[in-house]
């Protein structure tokens, strides 16, 4: 599959940019307030050098391997977010370069990330990622499991607990996952509430390219858009 033109790609990101201030409107919110993720996975650098010389700053991976080999080769003022389910034997590749970690699921990986970053006294903004809707298929802690988890990640140091995240199903009809955005943010709103050391709550990590307006109409801080900005990913991309 070709990758986009120029022209192509800023067109997409126009219209998405309109989609979220809309959105934001509609909910009584600041456009400030939400920051657009784009979602590079198989992309090549050449267009996420595109994406950035059309103002894109924000980009999110989903593999260590893809992460660690874009970085190098551009700008050094892109905030990198690891998205994607991260092993512990990986934490040592992404915890210097990342800006944040969206997909922590377990203490185990908690405590991995807690090792390498206390290697090189950093503190790393994380998110705990929840299976809200209790899919077999992703990953995630349960909506029940959630502030358990957050209290033993909080004691770890180098880790800041910084908000939630959730992949919602894949559905036909976005209104379909508002219960699962309402869910999420209600937890949230529960745990901040609680006062927890070094949990401030701050980040709603929810919403895709399918159903994103209805994320930020639900709170979503940050919404993860890949396909409608850089069109179908190609999996034969090494």
């Amino acid at each position: 599959m070709a990758e986009l033109t120029v022209n192509e790609l800023k067109s997409r990101i126009n219209e998405i940019e309109e989609r979220i201030s809309n959105a934001c409107l509609r909910s009584g919110r600041n456009r400030e307030d939400v920051r657009l993720i784009a979602v590079t996975k198989t992309h090549p650098v050449e267009t996420l050098q595109n994406a950035y010389e059309l103002g894109l700053r924000c980009f999110g991976e989903n593999k260590v391997q893809e992460i660690t080999s874009k970085i190098p080769e551009l700008p050094a003022d892109i905030s990198w977010h690891l998205i994607g389910h991260l092993q512990r034997n990986k934490v040592k590749m992404i915890v210097k370069d990342v800006e944040m970690i969206h997909s922590v699921d377990s203490l185990r990986l908690a405590e991995a990330i807690e090792k390498e970053a206390a290697k090189i006294d950093r503190v790393i903004p994380v998110l705990i990622e929840v299976n809200v809707a209790e899919e077999e298929s992703k990953f995630g802690v349960k909506l029940s499991e959630t502030k358990e988890l957050v209290r033993e990640a909080a004691k770890l140091p180098h880790l800041h607990i910084s908000g939630l995240m959730t992949i919602a199903p894949n559905v036909s009809d976005p209104e379909e996952n508002r219960p699962v955005f309402k869910k999420l943010r209600e937890l949230l709103v529960d745990i901040r509430n609680e006062n927890i050391d070094n949990v401030n709550m701050s980040a709603l990590s929810m919403g895709m390219s399918g159903d994103f307006e209805v994320a930020i109409e639900e709170g979503a801080t940050m919404v993860r858009v890949g396909s409608s900005i850089f069109g179908m990913r190609d999996y034969s991309r090494k």
